[in-house]
């Protein structure tokens, strides 16, 4: 009866362990230059003139019937923040960071911004 009852707990153990592990989700994003055929839930956004896909948090520009993975274009703006964005502090300003993109606050909206790191 003994060894059931620890059988039973290491079940239910390696059962809670494996639960947990399978809540791990790990997103690969496109390097840029990637060519992809579809994205979910795209927002359009227009800067300069030129069309841009923004599908969470990767910036893309349509290409034919496919999309081409690009960099943020400086000065475009969002009216929400990628989700899983970071808050940082660059020289005592605030921006949000998300994937090497850094965003500050304009208004209502958010640019993108590059900045300038001193590496000494």
């Amino acid at each position: 009866m003994k060894k059931l009852r620890i059988l039973l707990i290491a079940v239910a153990l390696l059962g809670a362990l494996s639960a947990v592990n399978a809540q791990r989700v790990v997103r690969a994003y496109p390097n840029h230059g990637t060519v992809v055929t579809t994205i979910h839930k795209p927002k359009l956004v227009i800067h300069k003139g030129i069309r841009y896909h923004l599908a969470e948090g990767v910036w893309y520009k349509a290409r034919g019937r496919k999309y081409v993975v690009c960099a943020a274009p400086r000065g475009i703006a969002i009216k929400t923040l990628p989700r899983g964005h970071k808050v940082v502090f660059v020289k005592g300003r605030k921006y949000f960071a998300f994937r090497g993109v850094h965003y500050q606050r304009a208004g209502r909206t958010y640019k993108v911004v590059y900045i300038e790191v001193d590496l000494g």
